[in-house]
């Protein structure tokens, strides 16, 4: 699963949210060459890294998905998502668009959610709340989000982040119903067709 939204959203605090509640869930660590904010840690949040340590997983092929966004790397290591994968549990990336798209390409079937502020209002106040980042760095993550809002109907589903616990509840609800569409039960489907002909056999119907 995707989940974006535009900067300042709350995407990472509703994540944090889901993730508690449900540990069915594996919340993947992007990797970015941006500096850390005040109380995140190495591994924790992200993987931070140089520029030049990013360009290295690139040429190597370790990510999955990579964008630059506001004068910063991000990217989606590969190793960690793949064995999450193998292991039958839901990975979540809170990627930016431009990754999201590539990750729709590797993986057609993936859930795509994209979060929303209740208002454009709140959105300002929760950038401007952060206290992290120059009047430039707000503006410029802005005029991205006008951008972004011209691409959310490439994704499957908005979550709009007013009450967090019950946005959250939101995106499990979503998640659940994922798992019961059709495309995603064949074996099951193959399984009971098979047992229902064998049966209707037997009993000469």
């Amino acid at each position: 699963m995707v989940v974006s939204g535009f900067s300042g959203v709350g995407k990472g605090t509703l994540m944090k949210c889901l993730t508690g509640r449900h540990s069915e869930y594996a919340l993947s660590i992007s990797a970015t060459t941006r500096a850390p904010r005040e109380g995140e840690e190495d591994g924790r949040e992200y993987f931070f890294r140089t520029k030049e340590e990013f360009e290295d997983l690139i040429a190597r092929d370790r990510l999955i998905e990579y964008a630059c966004y506001c004068g910063n790397y991000y990217g989606t290591p590969r190793d960690y998502v793949e064995e999450q994968m193998a292991c039958g549990r839901d990975v979540i990336l809170e990627i930016e668009l431009q990754g999201a798209l590539e990750i729709r390409r590797q993986y057609p079937d993936a859930l795509l959610l994209f979060v929303m502020p209740p208002d454009v209002r709140t959105l300002l106040t929760r950038l401007q709340g952060r206290g992290t980042e120059s009047g430039d760095v707000i503006r410029a993550r802005l005029h991205r989000a006008v951008e972004e809002s011209a691409e959310v109907e490439k994704y499957d589903y908005i979550v709009v982040n007013d009450d967090l616990e019950q946005s959250a509840e939101e995106v499990h609800r979503l998640i659940v119903s994922q798992h019961s569409r059709v495309e995603h039960n064949a074996e099951l489907i193959g399984e009971i067709r098979s047992e229902l002909r064998l049966l209707a056999e037997e009993t000469g119907a």
